[in-house]
């Protein structure tokens, strides 16, 4: 059957997908999404945690409190087995969310129902055609759908990467490690462990967190992390796999049985050459994949949709030229480059042997000193993330804090100003204002005042400006210090030509 045109189709209801499709659907996009998944359940949690940006993003969009409710706050971001405070940073989310994906996804769901966007579930795209007007989809039912842009949010193996042609680059897994959720008749003893074959781990999948310290519950099952002594094997872990690789590391296997889902993560550790080809785009794990390490995959893949999706609603609705679709690719090939590369620095400080162990032990001196653990830990955060935008103030590039605001219509904060996804002109200054009238249908104007210093996370204070103007995913597009000069160029670059120019 073939089902109607969409402006975007996204591929994979993760949390990159349903996140892009809530943007989307925001900005009045009619977007899809199409998951090989009968319903949102999760075999097994998956990623665990939410870091400081990523709060921040849900907070721009009025919906952390959802995750916040239901997650465990925990005061360290860890790099490499060392813990990094970030309870004096600059954010009013200065800690890590403890929350499975399983409900990471759920909550998202939940948002992407309430805008309205249909998920084509129990269904795959099986290939697609790029035209030049849009893109042929074709799903394992037999259906087809026409879409204007396509976007691969299915995963490390993705299907639309492979079948776009991009590359995926990198390096092969050096490390194995099986994760699973499983009934023991014996005890082990629970905790992070590391002997001559790597690390294992074992706690129970119900806890609770009393003083800032995990505390077991006595029941239910138990979640286990072993190393494989051999890299290599591509098929789905099974029970077997299992017990050989825990009686291999700790003498036994603990009377393991009954599992609920096992899976196996490796350090392959790859990044797409492309984040774009024509019509066809690339977000989340199907534009990289790495080692867990650090919690930096599902944070990244969020942030991914959060600047892909404003840029993607302009140029399917004609705002603007597909030139501006070049910059999501410009901006977040680099942040995901380095996530990349601080991945592997954690799998090789992780390796058991002796001069590895002096290496670990150097590095969290070093980061125990308070400059370092200041960098590391806004860079593990995602909280000091700038997008090179050229020469000018300081703020440029970076995100903007969520400060809070005195309006004529009262307190407010900056995040708020946000939950839209609209661009904001913030007018901070004594100025009249600014004449922003050819863009007044896309861009909101805020006069506000704030008093007291601008300080962010890894920079420090900087200089207070009298105006920014800041786009849907909260990071200043330009900066005014007592000036209006390239605000017009700004607002041309980012929110399309000035309307008087659009309908002539």
């Amino acid at each position: 059957m073939a089902m109607q045109g969409n402006d975007v189709l996204t591929v994979g209801a993760g949390p990159t997908g349903l996140m892009l499709a809530g943007e989307l659907a925001l900005a009045g996009v009619d977007v899809a999404i199409i998951e090989r998944r009968a319903s949102q359940d999760l075999a097994g949690s998956r990623a665990g945690g939410l870091h400081s940006r990523t709060i921040e993003v849900l907070d721009q969009r009025g919906i952390a409190d959802r995750f916040l409710s239901e997650g465990q706050v925990m005061q360290n971001a860890g790099f490499a087995a060392t813990h990094l405070d970030i309870s004096d940073f600059p954010t009013r989310h200065n800690y890590v969310l403890g929350l499975w994906q399983s409900h990471i996804e759920r909550i998202l769901a939940g948002w992407v129902a309430e805008l309205a966007v249909p998920i084509y579930r129990g269904r795959e795209v099986t290939g697609f055609a790029q035209h030049d007007t849009g893109v042929d989809v074709e799903l394992s039912d037999g259906g087809s759908l026409r879409t204007k842009y396509l976007v691969g949010c299915d995963g490390g193996r993705s299907l639309i990467r492979k079948t776009a042609g991009i590359g995926f680059p990198g390096w092969d897994p050096t490390t194995s490690n099986l994760i699973a959720e499983v009934e023991m008749t014996g005890k082990p003893e629970w905790g992070i462990h590391r002997n001559a074959f790597g690390i294992h781990s074992f706690g129970r999948a119900e806890y609770e967190i009393r003083n800032g310290e995990v505390v077991y519950l006595d029941r239910g099952p138990v979640r286990v992390m072993v190393s494989e002594q051999h890299v290599g094997a591509t098929t789905e872990p099974t029970l077997r796999d299992l017990s050989e690789a825990l009686t291999a590391v700790c003498g036994t296997d603990y009377g393991t049985h009954s599992p609920t889902w096992i899976s196996r993560f490796t350090d392959m550790t790859r990044q797409a050459a492309s984040y774009r080809n024509g019509r066809v785009l690339l977000a989340g794990d199907a534009a990289h994949v790495h080692a867990p390490d650090g919690g930096q995959g599902l944070n990244t893949g969020v942030q991914d949709a959060v600047n892909l999706g404003w840029k993607l609603a302009q140029v399917a609705k004609g705002t603007s030229p597909e030139t501006l679709l070049d910059t999501y690719h410009a901006e977040r090939h680099a942040v995901a480059a380095r996530v990349l590369r601080i991945t592997m620095a954690a799998v090789a400080l992780r390796r058991p042997d002796e001069r590895t162990k002096a290496l670990r032990e150097t590095m969290s001196e070093l980061l125990g000193i308070d400059q370092p653990r200041r960098r590391f830990g806004a860079m593990l955060t995602a909280l000091d993330i700038h997008y090179d935008l050229g020469e000018g103030h300081e703020l440029l590039g970076h995100r903007v804090p969520d400060l809070d605001l005195v309006t004529a219509d009262g307190p407010q904060r900056v995040f708020a100003l946000l939950h839209d996804a609209r661009p904001v002109l913030l007018n901070l200054g004594e100025s009249d204002g600014f004449d922003i009238a050819p863009w007044a249908d896309r861009v909101r104007s805020v006069d506000a005042r704030y008093d007291g210093a601008w300080e962010l996370p890894a920079l420090g204070a900087v200089t207070a400006p009298t105006a920014v103007l800041i786009r849907p995913d909260g990071h200043a597009a330009w900066v005014g210090d007592g000036h209006h000069m390239g605000l017009a160029d700004a607002l041309t670059t980012w929110f399309g030509s000035p309307a008087a120019e659009v309908s002539s």
